[in-house]
Order: C-alpha cells, then structure tokens, then sequence
C-alpha cells in the first residue's frame, strides 16, 4: 500500500511539473538561480549592514563626500526661502517665486512674498470645472473606456505646471502672503484633497445620468459644494485689499506690480530624447482651467536648453526648471551629483541605463520644480548649476540645490524662459501644429 501510495505521489508530482506553464521559474531554474547570492564574506558583510541600515546611506560614496564648491559666476538676485511643506504645490511656489523675483527687482520689494494659498484656492477650483466638464464631454462615451478612466483616476491634484501659474495669475491677480496667509490645509493638502476627489467622483457620476437639460445647473451647484470645502480649508479669497495706504483688486495688483502677459511671454521647453527633436508637443489635459492652456513645449537637445538659461541667468531672470529632484540627491548637503551614491557598487548588480531608457521604462521624468538662479561658467562652458527649492531654509544649500552639470544632463527635463532670450530658429520651431500626446503620458504629470 505505501509503495502504490509513494508511487502516485511521484506521478502527482511529475504532472504537476509537465503541467508548468512555459515560462514560469521551475525548480531547475530555481536552482541556478539561487546561485546568485554565493554569501561569500563580503556578501554577509553587506548583508548584515542593509539589516540595520537604508541602502542610501551605505551607497553614500566616501570619494565624493567633501562639499562641492558653492560659488557661481552667474547668479539671479533673489529674496528668501520659501517652503511648501507637505503639499504638492512646487509648481506654484515656483511660479510666484520667478514673479516674486521680477517684483522685487522692479520695485525693491525686499523679502516680498506672494500668497501661494490665494491662487491655489482657485486652482482647485477651476480643476474641479476642469474635471466636471470633461465628464459632460466624454458623458457619450463608455466608463471603461481609457479617457473617462483616466478622468476619474485624477479628478483632481495639487500637482502643476508653469501654464497653471500663468493662466491663474492673468484670470485671478495676485495678493500679498499676508492677505490670504497659507493654513493648515494650504500646508498639507491630503486630507482636504481625499475629500475634494471623493466629492467629485460621486458628482461626475451623476453627471453622466442626468439629462443634457439639466447638466450646468448641477455642475454649478456641484462647484458651490467645492467652494464651501475650500472655504473651510484654506480661507475666502480676498476681492480688494490695502496694501502701502492704496486699496487693490488682486487683477490690479499685479498690473502694477508687473503687468506683463504672462500667457504669450514666455516658452516651454523640453528635454526629451524618447521623442524628437524640433518638434511641438501639447499634453491632453495638462492644464488648470477648462478654458486655459495645456502644457505645450518644444522638445530640444539639452545643450539649446543650456544656452537660453544662461542667457535668462546673465540677464538676472529667474526661471522655472524641473527634474527628476530625487535622483543622486545629497538632501543634507544640497547636492545632486551622479557620484554621490554607488548603488552598483553596494548591491552588485548593474543598473545603468541613459536618459532614454529611463524614460521610457517610467524609471525617471518630471517630479518637482524648482527655480533655476545660478551658473558656474569656465571658458564659457557650465560646471554646475543652482536652483532655489521650495524645502524651507534649513533644507539642502541654505534652501537651495546645487547639481553638476553632468547631474543636469541626465535628470533636467523642463525649463521655462522668456521669448527674448529664445533664438528665432527656436520661435519658428512654435509655429508647427502641436503634437498632441495622452494625459497619461508618464512624463507629463504634475510636479509635486
């Protein structure tokens, strides 16, 4: 009886292993496998070390640990530190913080700040009519389909772009910090923003149901709902206010204070090398408004970025940059350099890839704007650069970051400058019919 029984498990067995799907890792190929990891000295070594310690701060590399040299041949006049705590709001720090910059040159503001919870209260506004009107849009077409699926996966975010900063500023002005000074909400959006998505959701639902009679009434008692929650949370935005004995309307105000066009002043421009160069692309729905601008740059080799922003730099412009902020970052130092971490080194595995590659397998894109005020030049040529982040003053280079010039080729996406410092082949390149790419294109969501 045992042996039938040892025999028609043996069999089982045999089945169970003929029945493995081609592909799957099968006990032969777990053998080899596992001849990965030899725990040779060394291995052990290491392996003890990761059991108490992160894998960042074994990878720091000791060759590299001296500070970077801070100094900068070129460098933007700027006026203090801001911090956007726990909020997602970088664009928009960074955007008032290129306007606060040109202010305080023009007028000799000193340490002037804009509100940055003045305008993001209506960017949460104008998302939510953003959001709710594409659902009356695409009301026509089925809930799985990729657009209506995508609309209801990003009803809303305190995430941006620098078209967002210029299409809220030309609609709603700009006021002083203290008028509509940041709260509690402002500072950590995620709370507020859980309830603001489930409340749309549960609202684009029924737009998809009512009848097209009925559909802009409901969306304006819908956004009443918005306005009440954002009321609650970050404040009422001031329609007039005093400021200097002179009594202003935030549209006013920024007539006076800078008054220039902020929608047609200034180009987008891209450093992408999945897709080509010369070329116009436009991104579905990367915008604020409904009835505002999508983000649309020209994609450029790295080394015309270069020489726009050097040109902004020696004209002391600020500009709003973003990257990839947490690659080969040294947070407590401020520096992005490649040769701050050896990851490889530590874990034994090669992990290179360029630009490219990383951008395409969604390994590197777009994550945090910053404002890009310093360049080190030698013959003429950068050897790093230096942006002013939005961390606080405590964090990084005395709140700002320094990268390399290498660090910048490989993890510098987007850079926004003024039409007079970009060359007349790059203005002609914007004349082309945009390329227009999905929403969820990976490279294209909003900086945090």
């Amino acid at each position: 009886m045992k042996k039938t029984l040892t025999l028609l498990a043996l069999a089982l067995l045999g089945l169970a292993a003929n029945a493995q799907p081609k592909g799957s890792i099968t006990p032969e190929m777990l053998s080899e496998i596992r001849k990965g990891y030899e725990g040779t000295a060394a291995d052990k070594a290491i392996r003890n070390a990761l059991n108490t310690t992160s894998i960042t701060v074994l990878s720091a590399n000791a060759e590299n640990a001296a500070m970077i040299d801070t100094e900068f041949t070129d460098r933007v006049k700027t006026w203090g530190i801001t911090d956007q705590q726990s909020s997602g709001r970088c664009w928009l720090f960074t955007g008032l913080n290129v306007l606060r910059a040109a202010a305080a040159d023009k007028h000799d503001l000193g340490d002037f700040r804009f509100s940055q919870n003045y305008n993001f209260f209506y960017d949460q506004l104008e998302k939510a009519n953003l959001f709710l009107q594409a659902v009356i849009d695409t009301r026509g077409k089925s809930f799985d389909d990729r657009e209506v699926d995508w609309l209801f996966s990003n009803p809303i975010s305190d995430g941006g772009t620098f078209t967002g900063v210029a299409n809220l500023v030309m609609k709603y002005g700009v006021v002083p910090a203290n008028v509509m000074p940041e709260s509690l909400s402002a500072n950590n959006t995620s709370a507020m923003a859980t309830q603001l998505k489930t409340l749309l959701r549960r609202d684009g639902l029924k737009l998809r149901e009512l009848p097209a009679r009925e559909l802009q009434q409901a969306k304006t008692q819908m956004l009443k709902d918005v306005y009440h929650v954002l009321a609650l949370c970050l404040g009422v935005p001031p329609t007039s206010f005093e400021w200097k004995g002179k009594t202003y309307t935030p549209q006013s105000f920024y007539q006076e204070l800078l008054g220039y066009d902020l929608e047609n002043n200034y180009v987008m421009l891209m450093n992408d090398p999945c897709r080509e160069y010369g070329k116009v692309y436009e991104i579905q729905y990367d915008r604020h408004l409904y009835d505002g601008q999508n983000w649309l740059y020209v994609n450029l080799p790295i080394e015309r970025i270069k020489e726009m922003a050097i040109a902004s730099i020696k004209a002391n412009k600020a500009m709003y940059f973003s990257c990839d902020v947490g690659k080969f970052l040294d947070r407590s130092k401020g520096v992005a350099d490649l040769r701050n971490f050896d990851y490889e080194s530590l874990l034994g595995v090669d992990l290179s890839m360029d630009k490219r590659e990383r951008v395409m397998t969604h390994a590197s894109g777009s994550s945090h704007a910053m404002t890009l005020i310093a360049v080190d030049l030698r013959d003429g040529k950068p050897q790093k650069w230096m942006v002013e982040n939005s961390w606080g003053a405590s964090s990084g280079y005395k709140g700002n970051i320094i990268m390399t010039d290498e660090w910048f080729n490989e993890y510098m996406f987007r850079l926004v400058v003024e039409k007079q410092f970009v060359p007349a082949d790059v203005m002609r390149m914007l004349e082309q019919e945009p390329v227009m790419l999905p929403a969820w294109d990976p490279m294209f969501l909003g900086e945090e």
